[in-house]
């Protein structure tokens, strides 16, 4: 297994995009890119951490390649608005890859720069590729956010549309439909 760190936003949604994909073993939600230790949600999303809200994807590199990851994350959430995913705003909810080693920063980099330049995107991507610190993981009622909440209404009006494009752009890399 290997592991992936990224930030888009909202950690519920990320983490439901990554559960639906084949090859991908677990996703924690949590904190990256902070400058405390073990930063409480609220101290998080009241700004004072600097750590963004993300997921840590472990995942079977025979099955999903980073590359694949990486794509599937820059499709799934809008990677041109600095600090802010739809009504989602503050520094928490920036987008992010978090390198855990030089071989994804640099596949990182690379594909931003040419999302770029083939103009995939109206506007100028803003995440940001750095180093990844250490991953907390979120308050338990946090995670599988998505599997125990979908009648509600964040996730019906928020992730739902997420999910249709995940399956509209990637159905060959979907797992079984019971996640």
């Amino acid at each position: 297994m290997e592991e992936a760190i990224f930030a888009g936003g909202c950690f519920w949604c990320t983490e439901a995009v990554f559960q639906k994909l084949k090859g991908v073993e677990k996703v924690v939600s949590g904190f990256c890119g902070g400058h405390i230790k073990n930063p409480p949600y609220r101290e998080v999303v009241q700004g004072r951490t600097g750590h963004a809200e993300s997921i840590l994807v472990s995942y079977d590199p025979d099955t999903i390649d980073y590359l694949t990851l990486l794509k599937i994350h820059m499709a799934t959430h809008d990677p041109t608005t600095l600090n802010r995913q739809g009504y989602d705003v503050g520094e928490h909810y920036r987008s992010a890859v978090f390198y855990l080693d030089e071989n994804q920063k640099q596949i990182a980099e690379n594909y931003i720069e040419q999302l770029n330049n083939d103009g995939t995107y109206p506007d100028p991507i803003v995440t940001k590729v750095e180093p990844a610190t250490d991953f907390y993981p979120a308050e338990d009622y946090h995670q599988d956010y998505y599997k125990n909440n979908r009648e509600q209404g964040y996730c019906q009006v928020i992730i739902d549309p997420k999910i249709r494009k995940l399956k509209n752009q990637y159905s060959n890399l979907l797992a079984d439909e019971n996640n």
